[in-house]
This record gives structure tokens, C-alpha cells and sequence, in this order.
């Protein structure tokens, strides 16, 4: 019979995915293992293999279409033997199972809730989700459809603001939508608007507010990308449910500038004639962050509200900046490296993060995070920890300052780094022997060789 060729989940989070490209088209004969399409996430573009054999019957969506949800029916397969024109005609009988809106619901709750004019069962409210009982800034209850609130917490718009076309003003899927493409949203009240913006009688502006303050035709309107959405609601929930502090301290690069170039110029060849490995600063600095949670095991942490996990490895994120985002690729065990593999490493994650050919594992979990604008010229600055991690070493620029030194005023190459702690996982006593154990790393380099 028809074997139906799912929308893979291609990671634990992944709800929807862009159908970028098909390597097989129909007719072409499969086998188990074979690479049949590219799918896009947020991160990445991985390839999809196949699991059965035959021959590709039918491609039910085509190339190109974004948005697909998981386990969504994309391609029908003819078994080995079978008929592909029936298998083609018959294989569509699977199809994908219904929204969630559009699914009618059981008496028994319609029992629950009696309402004065009942309305027809496939328009009756859902069962009360976790959240959605929660009364609106106005006091009146929220009701909206499951689907509906998963788009608007992908989106980052709060469900109590957009208005429901739905019975009762139900929010349905399509309202969200229409926020999302600059549909009239409710003003937010003055609690919630001040928890946003940080400022007790500083609303938050709604988007039709913001686009008032334009003209029109003088900006050009972009839509958000998945990975631009996901960025806004990871950190927003970060920068919302995170107490963090920073600590910062001025790290002598002497001895780590002098060790480096010694370092580079001893780098053997390779069969192209060029260096074996190339150590940077960032280098250096990923192989001592690693090393100091090692020394400070009781920071190598991620706080769950169940338990604290200590992390046995120092799996060391590194952000990424790409034309379309940010990612953060990570070095696993980067604690047990050396300084070259984790360079080489290093420049073959960023490479193919800028090519979007990461896989889940590879910028998945952490244990801890470095962020360095030092390129930049940026001298210090603070970075927001990316959950479930529970820190990250915000690096500046290396620059020549007056220190004073045995007395006497000297010139010094000196980096500031700020380390951003979760303040649920780590004390503010912790913190500071998790920085200062980076700093004596840093600037005693021999110290990560032994």
C-alpha cells in the first residue's frame, strides 16, 4: 500500500518547517537511506533521508512552501512492486489531521460550561488550557483556540491583545495572522505595558501606534523570519523570567599576545601549504572559560525548577553573528581540547552556521555562552543569557591602556569582560570566583597547557 513521506521533526522544539528543496522527483526510485529533500528550521538546513523504499509517487508539497507543520503529509511513496499511478491517486487518503479550531468538542465539556445561547457544537469554546482561564487586563476571560495561542507565543504577541472574530471573540488562527501582518491589536493596560518596557507610566506602543508615527512610503515594512521570531522569544523570556547580575574585570593580554604569536609562527603546514591552525584571542578565551567551570564546578549549572543540573563537561556556545541572525554553534568538552582543535573546530561550526548546515546537536544545550564584539571595537558590553544556560562571558576589544604598574604608570594591552549569571543559579559569591578563575587563566596562558 501507499506509504505516506511525513514533515520530519528534526528537532526536539521544531513545530512547522520550510520545504526548501526536492532532490527526488516523481517517478525517481528511493532507497533506505537515501537524501530526498532539504528541509529549513529557524537554524538550519538539514536533509531528509528516506526510511522505506520504491519510488516517489506523488510530491504533495512542493518546493519552496514555508511553514509546513510536523508529521503534515509532503510526498506519497509506491512500495517496491506496487502501482505508482494508483498509489498516486490513493496515497492522498492520509491527510493531515485537522486544526485544532475546526475540531468539535466533546459534549461532556460543552456539559461543563453551560451558556445561556448555546451555540452549534463545532463553535463551542475548548476546555480551559493552562493560561488561557486567566482573566484579561479588563477582567474578562480570554478564550482562544490552542492553535491560535501557539502562533501568537511564536509571534511574541500576547493573546489578551488581539481581537477574537470568533464566537464570543474567540481567538482563532486567523486573527492571529492579521496581528502579525500589522492587524489592529487592543492597547495593552498600563500594568502590563510598564512590566514590558520596564517603566511604570511608559506603555508599550501597539504596532498600528508605531506605524502612525511614519509616513507612509518612507520605510520599507520586512517581515520577521522564523529565526528572528525565535531570537525575540527566547530572549524576551530570558530578559522577563531571569534575575541576572554582571561582574566585570580587566584582563592583562601581555603574556596571552606573546604566547599566541610564538604559538602561530610554530604552526606546521599543511599538504596546501597553509597553517596547520591560526589561534585567536576568542580561542583562548573559550579554552579558559571552559576550564574555569571546571575549577567552579558548583557554576557549570542550569537551573530547572525541579532540581540544579551540574554539568560534568564545558560545553562552551560561541555566538555567531549571520546576515539573518544570531546562533550560538558549541564546542562540546571544550575543557579536554586543545587550544588548535578548538580553533579549527571553531572556524568549521562558524562556516557552516553561516551556511545554515548545523544539525540540532550542534547549537543545542551549553553549558555556558561567550559573546565577543572585540572586533568591533566594542570595549565592554553586557550579554543576555541564552536559556537553559546560566551564564555567558560578554568579551570586548583588546586596546592598549595607562595602567599602573610597581608604581609606575605603564602602557598594557587590556581586555574588560562582563559574565552575565543567572541569579537562581548562581550567587553573586560564585559568580565573582567563576570570573576571577577565568582571569588568571587568561592571562597566564601556560596555565591552560597544564
Amino acid at each position: 500500500m501507499p506509504i505516506n513521506i511525513l514533515m520530519p521533526a528534526l528537532s526536539p522544539t521544531m513545530e512547522k518547517g520550510n520545504l526548501a528543496k526536492w532532490l527526488k522527483k516523481e517517478g525517481d526510485a528511493v532507497k533506505s537511506g537515501d537524501v530526498i529533500a532539504e528541509i529549513e528550521t529557524d537554524k538550519a538546513t538539514m536533509e531528509v533521508e528516506a526510511v522505506d523504499e520504491g519510488t516517489i509517487a506523488r510530491i504533495i508539497v512542493p518546493e519552496g512552501t514555508a511553514d509546513v507543520p510536523v508529521n503534515e503529509v509532503i510526498a506519497i511513496l509506491a512500495a517496491d512492486g506496487e502501482d505508482v499511478k494508483a498509489a498516486a491517486n490513493g496515497g492522498g487518503a492520509a491527510k493531515p489531521a485537522p486544526k485544532a479550531e475546526a475540531k468539535p468538542e466533546p459534549k461532556a465539556e460543552a456539559k461543563a460550561a453551560p451558556q445561556p445561547s448555546p451555540l452549534p457544537a463545532g463553535e463551542r469554546s475548548p476546555p480551559k488550557a493552562a493560561g488561557e482561564g486567566a482573566a484579561a487586563s479588563s477582567g474578562a476571560r480570554i478564550f482562544s483556540s490552542p492553535l491560535a495561542r501557539r502562533l501568537a507565543k511564536e509571534a511574541g504577541i500576547e493573546i489578551g491583545r488581539i481581537n477574537g472574530s470568533g464566537p464570543r471573540g474567540r481567538v482563532v488562527a486567523a486573527d492571529v495572522e492579521k496581528a502579525k501582518s500589522g492587524g489592529a491589536l487592543k492597547a495593552p493596560a498600563a500594568g502590563a505595558a510598564a512590566a514590558a518596557t520596564g517603566a511604570v507610566g511608559a506603555p508599550a506602543m501597539s504596532d498600528q501606534q508605531i506605524l502612525g508615527l511614519y509616513e507612509q512610503g518612507t520605510y520599507e515594512s520586512v517581515p520577521h523570519d522564523s529565526m528572528r521570531r525565535t531570537i525575540a522569544q527566547r530572549l524576551t523570556a530570558a530578559t522577563n523570567s531571569m534575575p541576572t547580575f554582571y561582574l566585570t574585570v580587566d584582563c592583562d593580554l601581555g603574556k596571552l599576545s606573546a604566547a599566541r604569536e610564538e604559538i602561530n609562527a610554530a604552526a606546521g603546514k599543511n599538504a596546501d601549504g597553509k597553517p596547520l591552525y591560526k589561534l585567536s584571542v576568542n580561542d583562548f578565551v573559550i579554552k579558559a572559560m571552559a576550564l574555569a567551570l571546571q575549577k567552579i564546578p558548583e557554576a557549570n549549572v542550569s537551573w530547572t525548577e525541579a532540581a540544579m543540573l551540574r554539568h560534568r563537561h564545558s560545553d562552551i556556545g560561541v555566538a555567531v553573528a549571520l546576515p539573518f541572525g544570531l546562533i550560538t554553534p558549541i564546542i562540546r568538552q571544550a575543557e579536554i581540547k586543545t587550544i588548535s582543535q578548538i580553533s579549527n573546530e571553531m572556524k568549521d561550526l562558524a562556516a557552516r552556521a553561516k551556511a545554515k548546515k548545523l544539525k540540532p546537536n550542534e547549537y543545542q544545550g551549553g553549558t555556558s555562552s561567550v559573546s565577543n564584539l572585540g572586533m568591533y571595537g566594542i570595549k565592554d558590553f553586557t550579554a543576555v543569557i541564552n536559556p537553559p544556560q546560566s551564564s555567558i562571558l560578554a568579551v570586548g576589544t583588546g586596546e592598549e591602556r595607562a595602567i599602573v604598574r610597581g608604581g609606575q604608570i605603564v602602557a598594557a594591552t587590556m581586555m574588560s569582560v562582563t559574565l552575565s549569571c543567572d541569579h537562581r543559579a548562581i550567587d553573586g559569591a560564585l559568580g565573582a570566583e567563576l570570573i576571577t578563575a577565568f582571569k588568571k587563566l587568561i592571562e597566564n596562558p601556560v596555565m591552560m597547557v597544564v
